[in-house]
């Protein structure tokens, strides 16, 4: 068996922003990881059929892991899918996430479905550690800092 989890959020930023955010290396080492985490990634071609590589930290024990992935479908400022896979042999298995954009009145509608997870994790901790990416995301994408 396998976990899932669905997250749903509407963001005061436009789809191009958010989407900009799933795939530029900088932007996502600055959200993805969940608090207390920092991130590292290694590479990122974010095309069908491109791959990514990065890591995970905690920075309170030094402790981390590793996973990379391949981008299945991406529509740009609309849709990603792609793969995920632990390096760790105790986290077997693909999770695959699907991102879905759409524009609203007020910015972006945001839904993501992350399917496979291994066991080993529980939901309940998948669906804190999304929460908590998300409001990072937000704190990203939704100020409007003009260039001096």
């Amino acid at each position: 068996m396998s976990n899932s989890v669905s997250l749903h959020r509407v963001l005061k930023a436009s789809p191009e922003k958010v989407f900009r955010a799933f795939t530029h290396a900088s932007a996502i080492a600055s959200w993805l990881p969940p608090y207390g985490f920092t991130c590292t990634v290694h590479h990122m071609s974010a095309e069908k059929g491109g791959t990514f590589k990065m890591s995970f930290e905690n920075f309170s024990t030094g402790n981390g892991h590793s996973f990379g992935g391949t981008y299945l479908d991406i529509k740009p400022n609309e849709f990603l899918k792609y793969t995920d896979t632990f390096d760790d042999p105790n986290l077997p298995g693909e999770m695959t996430t699907s991102v879905s954009l759409r524009k609203t009145i007020v910015g972006t509608e945001i839904k993501i479905v992350q399917e496979g997870i291994p066991v080993a994790i529980p939901a309940e901790m998948c669906y804190l550690g999304w929460q908590e990416s998300l409001e990072k995301l937000a704190k990203l994408v939704e100020p409007e800092i003009p260039d001096a």
